[in-house]
């Protein structure tokens, strides 16, 4: 490490002492063994998720398996944020419920958000599944298959106010070998009225940060070249060092994360823009290898429907921050979450979300219309009252800004050059390399000898389209 903040340096010892076990994803093949199948939904929490559960089940004489043919054990996690991701995890349970017919002792388990808030319903009315097992209850799953192999119903879905699965190293399921994701925080405290996130995930809690730079230096020992810390709300992360009694910020743990190597991309995900402070920000700007981007949801641009949303700030709070952003960082990109059609609001108001898209000047959105999810406070307290085809209009009009800001983001890119991490090779031809840079843009460009994957590049930017950036190789 190569720091000299004092709050870094008094942790520093103690990440010896965190055990950190192999992360690679291995296609074994013993034959006598048992193998699990497993397919994730949603966030890139679940995702994480996903790489936990691989770890806990190879403990048990499980081996992952891309084959689902061939499995003795189908998970599947899930997702509940709209009805839509829930539909698809339906459709998938018919599909695996076939399978299960042609192999006899073959066990389906739904993991996850959808497991928390459905268990009732896929145990009793489905019954298509013979272990329903929530965000918490990962470590009971070895208990959990037993008693569904001996003909029982596998349930926990159990929330926990501690359980961070800290000293727990991730299978990395189907990874590039370049950038792996850590999980530094579960749960969520802030109830936004549209989330189902804190009743399926529980009460916010940060993992010991002992843990997660044990992690960090381990996936860097083994090749990594880029980690991303996870949480609901990364910048509201908060630990308090159990000997000295000192707290740690989320601005501290990035630091320290940073300092693992200079050769070790960071990223995180999600920041509220309600906690996201100058501190993070100079932070950011401290380090090269912390990458100048930010994901940053803003839902609606209307101060009125953004307190119906329970956001806790408003409109003037958001472009603040965005400024700030702009200010501190000034190569920063920024991108967003953009909800069309909440409960109530007007054409005026969706024009404050359309205009925000021009200001903040996002790189990218992830943009959805309003699904209403069953026991939040909007579905027990607001109407769903934009019809279904005004939600869609709307929508498209946000998609169509946005593309124009993407572009318009992108174009501002031609000439320039950037650090690219080669991620592999692109999907569409295997002459060109893929990779992002520290913006999180895709950049393609040609091959050239002497470069791999996991490898640093500069590449000069000649063209761009709303999505990526074309350039080539600079040595």
């Amino acid at each position: 490490m190569y720091n000299d903040n004092p709050t870094i340096k008094g942790l520093e010892k103690k990440v010896d002492e965190t055990k950190q076990g192999e992360v690679f994803f291995k296609e074994h093949s013993n034959d006598d063994g048992r193998k699990f199948y497993i397919e994730s939904y949603g966030c890139q929490m679940n995702f994480s998720d996903s790489e936990i559960v691989a770890s806990i089940l190879s403990k048990t004489g499980y081996s992952p398996t891309r084959n689902i043919e061939e499995s003795d054990l189908i998970l599947i996690n899930t997702c509940s944020i709209r009805e839509k991701a829930e539909d698809n995890v339906r459709q998938r349970l018919r599909v695996f419920d076939k399978i299960k017919v042609k192999r006899p002792g073959m066990l389906v388990g739904v993991l996850g958000c959808m497991a928390e808030r459905l268990k009732k319903k896929f145990l009793e009315e489905e019954k298509l599944v013979d272990m329903v097992v929530g965000p918490d209850a990962y470590r009971d799953l070895p208990n959990l298959i037993s008693r569904a192999s001996d003909g029982n119903k596998g349930v926990n879905v159990f929330l926990s106010r501690e359980e961070t699965y800290a000293e727990i190293s991730p299978l990395r399921l189907g990874s590039n070998g370049v950038s792996a994701f850590i999980s530094i925080m579960r749960g969520c405290d802030n109830m936004c009225s549209f989330c189902v996130v804190p009743f399926t995930r529980g009460r916010e809690r940060s993992r010991d940060a002992f843990s997660v730079i044990a992690e960090a230096t381990d996936l860097l020992s083994k090749g990594f070249k880029e980690v991303t810390l996870l949480g609901q709300n990364v910048d509201s992360y908060k630990w308090e060092n159990p000997e000295t009694k000192e707290t740690v910020n989320f601005a501290n743990l990035l630091e320290m994360v940073a300092t693992v190597s200079p050769e070790l991309r960071v990223r995180f995900s999600t920041s509220h823009p309600k906690d996201i402070t100058d501190e993070v920000l100079y932070t950011i700007k401290k380090y090269k290898n912390i990458c100048d981007y930010i994901h940053l949801p803003v839902q609606s641009g209307n101060s009125r429907v953004l307190e119906l949303m329970n956001r806790t700030y408003t409109r003037e709070w958001y472009k603040e921050r965005v400024e700030a952003i702009y200010r501190i960082i000034p190569e920063c990109a920024i991108s967003s979450d953009i909800i069309a059609g909440f409960c109530t609001e007007t054409e005026e108001e969706h024009q404050d979300t359309l205009s925000m898209i021009e200001f903040a000047k996002y790189s990218m959105s992830y943009m959805f219309t309003y699904s209403e999810r069953p026991g939040t406070v909007a579905a027990k307290k607001y109407p769903d009252d934009i019809p279904h085809a005004t939600k869609k209009r709307r929508l498209a009009e946000i998609i169509e800004v946005q593309s124009k800001a993407s572009l318009e983001s992108n174009q501002r890119d031609l000439d320039k050059s950037f650090e690219v991490l080669i991620e592999g090779d692109s999907k569409r031809s295997d002459k060109d390399f893929k990779g992002r840079n520290s913006q999180n843009k895709m950049v393609i460009f040609p091959k050239k000898e002497n470069y791999k994957k996991g490898d640093y590049v500069t590449v000069h930017i000649h063209e761009v389209t709303s999505a990526t950036l074309i350039g080539t190789i600079k040595d």
